[in-house]
């Protein structure tokens, strides 16, 4: 039970803040390109329970990734909703390399020393969360980067593509959930195409300290 909650508390900061941020930089982005509403509506903010979906966060326990209640865009006050589209669609899988990146950097340096012979009830925690925050973050950003909206990936896309390809991509939004389910349940996408993305970013920015990324925790397969 002890490890089981040990295991809840490392995982819960980490996601949690993983996916506030990048519900928060679509918003601001947003914001930047005209759009206020997710600035009226309170969510560019980084308390959690502001951008809070249940059955998102229950999923970071039980499958490794959730999400948060998306923040709204209004394509109409967008200045160029099309190209705009990009750079909000994209703002949440770059933030989270950017955290990736960071709890890497921080994680580097907890381990630098042999931190289980020393402190340990305080850094041990504090590594794992940190390499959860790797994982939680790059895999955040690889999964929102496959090509069909509603994910960023599809919408990035529809944004890239020439009108005609753009309107029917954009077609695909209402179903594209259904598609998504279907991909990650019924075919060997993670195997495939997600996991190796995955263990080839994760190795390079935790290098050495990949192991504990991975299996340290007990709940993170490659």
């Amino acid at each position: 039970m002890d490890d089981f909650l040990l295991k809840i508390s490392i995982m819960l900061v980490p996601g949690m803040f993983a996916i506030t941020c990048h519900e928060v930089s679509h918003g601001y982005v947003a914001w930047r390109f005209g759009d206020p509403t997710a600035r009226m509506l309170g969510r560019l903010t980084l308390n959690p329970l502001k951008h809070i979906d249940i059955i998102g966060v229950l999923m970071i326990f039980l499958i490794g990734i959730g999400w948060a209640k998306p923040v709204p865009v209004l394509y109409e006050n967008l200045r160029d909703p099309k190209k705009d589209m990009v750079w909000i669609a994209a703002a949440g899988p770059i933030t989270n390399i950017l955290l990736a990146v960071l709890s890497a950097i921080l994680l580097r340096a907890v381990c630098f020393q042999d931190f289980f012979a020393s402190d340990a009830f305080f850094i041990e925690p504090l590594a794992k969360m940190l390499a959860f925050s790797v994982y939680i973050n790059v895999l955040l950003a690889v999964f929102n980067m496959i090509p069909v909206p509603p994910l960023d990936g599809g919408r990035v896309l529809t944004g890239l593509l020439p009108y005609r390809q753009s309107v029917a991509l954009s077609r695909i939004e209402p179903y594209g959930m259904f598609i998504i389910i279907g991909l990650v349940f019924f075919t060997n996408i993670f195997s495939y195409v997600i996991s190796p993305i995955l263990n080839v970013i994760v190795n390079l920015l935790a290098g050495p300290y990949s192991g504990l990324v991975f299996g340290g925790t007990g709940f993170m397969t490659p």
